[in-house]
């Protein structure tokens, strides 16, 4: 199952949802879109929870659904997790025994190995003996997610699942999502509309609007892609890194981070070196300059960029987007005018103030 290609076509009270889709699947791929674009009914078709009229869905080798020759295999015989936006515990099992009841209905070699291993990951050890009545809202999401882990899917669709919640305490679930992802590599459809989650667990994002999936890629790529100021505003337009901490300058209370070969300095964060930080640039931060500047500047991050492309904003007129090679893509907004002066053109060397940046964990 590393695969999926499907067609889903449902009339909804507001719009029509007609989607389609064909991607590898691996990692979390998030489904990002405002309230009410049809990520949820799009989920539902995936796992056979809904039946698209006109609907087509293969995984890997598997047809799960072809409307034109009557194939369509229920929910039951799918074997997929599904994390709804509610925890749907069970109210007279303790934590164990909510686990267990998806767990015993697979015969698993090593299975109580497995058992534990979910556990941990999902630290879960000290919750065992509690009832849901007793648990907080970010342990109730666990237990939900480690019942769904359990079931042995194929895949994991989670729909929404720390709605609710506040950027706080999403940030301390977050990790064990990943974790949960990176140590059993079950590949992940992961529905949300909130930035902070996209931006930390995207591998490959899609962007929905209006019934239709309008942007698919990778987080870099979709970023970088001019469709998604026009879905989402220009402002969002921009670069997302992956770099590590490298170390803390208690003097001046900066962060420094590594990415490739290069260096960037932020105010500091309380993160513990070689930690992994997702940041986002926008492409509105960034300024360029044809040659070192001489004398200082107040901006702390400047690296050495090579021209890759130009392009005309998508919103505005009279600027321009210069897409750059820093050993990652990174993307700088400009006026034309600025363009024409410094005589910028695909393969120059030119200089990327960076005036602002960004962490994914940081975003309401």
């Amino acid at each position: 199952m590393n695969h999926l290609s499907t067609k889903i076509k449902i009339d909804l009270e507001n719009f029509t949802l007609n989607a389609e889709l064909d991607i590898p699947i691996h990692g979390f791929m998030v489904m990002f879109g405002r309230s009410g674009s049809g990520k949820t009914t799009f989920l539902r078709c995936l796992s056979g929870l809904e039946r698209a009229p006109d609907g087509y869905l293969k995984i890997g080798n598997e047809i799960w659904q072809d409307e034109s020759q009557g194939i369509f295999i229920p929910a039951s015989e799918r074997q997929v997790g599904y994390v709804f936006q509610d925890s749907r515990l069970f109210p007279h099992l303790n934590v164990e025994g909510n686990l267990r009841y998806g767990f015993k209905r697979r015969v698993l070699k090593n299975g109580e190995r497995f058992f534990s291993q979910v556990i941990d990951i999902m630290d879960l050890n000290f919750l065992l003996n509690r009832y849901p009545n007793k648990l907080s809202g970010g342990e109730k999401k666990r237990v939900a997610v480690a019942r769904a882990v359990l079931a042995s899917p194929r895949l994991l669709l989670m729909d929404e699942p720390l709605v609710g919640l506040d950027s706080k305490l999403k940030n301390k679930i977050l990790p064990y999502f990943q974790r949960m992802q990176s140590e059993l590599n079950i590949p992940v459809f992961y529905v949300t509309h909130s930035l902070n989650e996209s931006l930390q667990l995207a591998n490959t994002m899609l962007l929905m609007d209006k019934g239709e999936i309008v942007v698919t890629g990778s987080i870099e790529d979709v970023f970088l892609s001019p469709d998604l100021g026009l879905h989402l505003g220009q402002a969002l337009v921009g670069s997302v890194l992956d770099t590590t901490v490298a170390r803390q300058d208690e003097e001046f209370q900066l962060t420094i981070l590594k990415f490739k070969e290069q260096t960037l300095y932020v105010p500091r964060r309380n993160v513990a070196l070689g930690s992994k930080l997702r940041i986002h640039i926008r492409a509105e931060d960034v300024t360029l300059a044809i040659a070192p500047i001489q004398s200082q500047t107040s901006v702390l991050n400047v690296l050495p960029a090579w021209v890759v492309t130009t392009r005309t904003s998508s919103k505005d007129n009279c600027k321009v987007e210069v897409e750059l090679d820093i050993g990652s893509p990174l993307l700088a907004t400009i006026t034309r005018k600025s363009l024409s002066q410094l005589n910028i053109k695909s393969g120059q060397k030119v200089y990327a103030h960076i005036k602002a940046i960004r962490m994914a964990h940081e975003y309401d």
